[in-house]
């Protein structure tokens, strides 16, 4: 079980930030998460690896990945635990554009075809980026089983996965932190 309490404490300290923003998603916000203050730390992604690792239970799915940057530290925060408590779980990256050398892959790592995935995320407002990652992922023939994320806004992600079959299932939503989307 991880310290979820402490995690929320390391999200307060190091990637809440209020000021006018504006997201990824276009949307513009009083607010920002700034996830890779956590992720990028040692102490951080150790929590992030252990809460993601109990939201995905004992039925762990073949592989682990998201949209690069923003997943890749997830990613292998997850993997590297899995591997302390011996786990067979694998990851992928999956890539805003294809690169224009090598294989030209959109997503990268040990899969094959068939294999099931969990998409990761730091944080989930329309779920733009994640639904990305799940077209590119059903694409190359993998079957994503479920979205996982650190923390939900609150504002549609949840329903525009919803609406195409899957389920988010997060650390946090944003009322965790006293605020109201």
């Amino acid at each position: 079980m991880y310290d979820r309490e402490a995690l929320k404490q390391l999200v307060r300290d190091k990637a809440l930030k209020f000021g006018d923003f504006t997201l990824a998603s276009g949307k513009k916000a009083k607010y920002y998460l700034d996830c890779r203050q956590i992720t990028l730390d040692a102490h951080g992604a150790r929590l992030i690896g252990e809460g993601m690792l109990d939201l995905l239970g004992d039925d762990l799915p073949d592989l682990v990945g998201g949209m690069a940057i923003g997943a890749d530290p997830i990613t292998a925060a997850i993997l590297t635990l899995a591997g302390t408590r011996n786990l067979a779980l694998r990851g992928v990256m999956v890539r805003k554009e294809a690169k224009q050398h090598g294989t030209g892959k959109l997503v990268e790592g040990p899969f094959r075809a068939g294999e099931s995935i969990a998409i990761v995320e730091d944080v989930v407002t329309t779920g733009g980026s994640s639904l990305l990652a799940i077209e590119r992922c059903e694409a190359v023939g993998l079957k994503v089983v479920r979205v996982l994320a650190i923390i939900d806004r609150l504002e549609g992600g949840r329903e525009a996965f919803a609406e195409r079959g899957y389920e988010l299932t997060t650390l946090f939503t944003i009322r965790d932190f006293e605020i109201e989307a």
